[in-house]
């Protein structure tokens, strides 16, 4: 029997995760020898951003959940290295597999490689070149130690290559978060924000801010919702605002009509709003990926991307994180003038299949 230790330590985790655990169930339906444990880390946890993805996703609850949340970075990789080498020991696995770029990503492969197991690294190669992101030094370290890179486009494969990785190690099979876009599109649910507004297909824009170069100082982040205020027309601004990001959204006290600031949402409500929106502006890269699929029109507030596909192939474009770069952009948006987006190659809903025979193989 091969054994697989999943790890997920975020939100975002879940949703690559998911495919993978079904597509596992399915081959041992189909009497194939392999078995899998999810472990959570507990890195971030709380009902709306994590909890409830398990029912929405139709995904086991967790063997385990170490419960490592809080703390500063290099605490909290602690924290997850220590637990997880006690899991690991106490239930060894054939391959642990790890996905994304968290820090439950980076410690998790420590500890396997540190404990002679082979980790896989799903959405491997990806890369920002901004060192001064935590996620762009996880998937760095991650990659350095990783012993098969499953990714999710030919760019990914480049960077791997370059880095000096052997091709037999590199499996190109798509996007496992997109897997989950298309099998939960139709179960896509209408938020309570849908009725109290009575929004319509296009008559809002969707919003979600967190990284530190837009919220962690208050300036930034008052001139930015400002213009974005400023060059939305009429149209509402719905913001399921990040726990991150709500410490200092009440600081800074702005009363808008249009602009709502929400609970975060579940899987199924956000998606729900973004596929009908008039556009999604946003600093999140899973976000990205997931409005280029559905063909809306995304605005990155970064100033860089690990999913350029997302700009040459689908309906992203990088604005940086300027506000004042917002205004002509949006401008485009508002003449009907933005780019329609293409398929992104084996973004096609069976990535995770794909993942699960390369795992047979090797």
């Amino acid at each position: 029997m091969l054994k697989v230790t999943i790890v997920a330590g975020a939100r975002p985790n879940l949703m690559k995760i998911a495919p993978i655990v079904h597509s596992i169930q399915k081959a041992r339906s189909d009497n194939i020898k392999i078995d899998f444990r999810l472990v959570h880390t507990g890195q971030h946890y709380d009902q709306n951003m994590s909890g409830s993805f398990f029912e929405q996703l139709e995904i086991p609850k967790p063997h385990v959940n170490l419960e490592c949340k809080g703390g500063s970075q290099a605490e909290q990789t602690a924290k997850i290295m220590i637990q997880f080498e006690k899991e690991l020991i106490s239930n060894p696995a054939d391959l642990v597999l790890v996905v994304g770029d968290v820090t439950s990503t980076m410690a998790c492969a420590l500890v396997a490689q540190k404990l002679f197991t082979k980790v896989a690294h799903v959405e491997g190669g990806i890369r920002s070149n901004d060192w001064t992101m935590p996620e762009e030094i996880n998937r760095l370290v991650t990659d350095s130690i990783t012993n098969y890179f499953f990714t999710t486009s030919e760019t990914a494969n480049t960077n791997l290559k370059k880095s000096g990785v052997d091709g037999s190690q590199i499996f190109f099979v798509g996007n496992t978060m997109i897997d989950t876009l298309m099998k939960q599109r139709p179960n896509f649910k209408k938020p309570q924000i849908w009725k109290d507004l009575q929004l319509s297909n296009g008559n809002y824009i969707v919003m979600t801010l967190h990284r530190p170069n837009n919220v962690d100082e208050q300036c930034q982040l008052r001139d930015m919702i400002n213009e974005i205020i400023a060059n939305t027309r009429d149209l509402h601004l719905v913001f399921p605002v990040h726990p991150r990001t709500q410490k200092i959204l009440k600081r800074l006290n702005i009363d808008h009509p249009r602009l709502h600031a929400i609970e975060p949402l579940s899987y199924l409500e956000f998606n729900y709003l973004v596929e009908r929106a008039k556009a999604v502006i946003t600093d999140s890269g899973g976000v990205t990926e997931e409005a280029s699929v559905l063909r809306v029109p995304c605005l990155t507030l970064r100033n860089n991307t690990e999913r350029p596909e997302t700009i040459t192939l689908g309906t992203n474009e990088l604005i940086g994180t300027d506000p004042k770069r917002l205004k002509s952009y949006l401008k485009i948006l508002f003449n009907g003038n933005w780019k329609k987006g293409h398929d992104i190659p084996l973004w096609d809903g069976h990535a995770a299949d794909r993942i699960v025979e390369c795992i047979k193989n090797i």
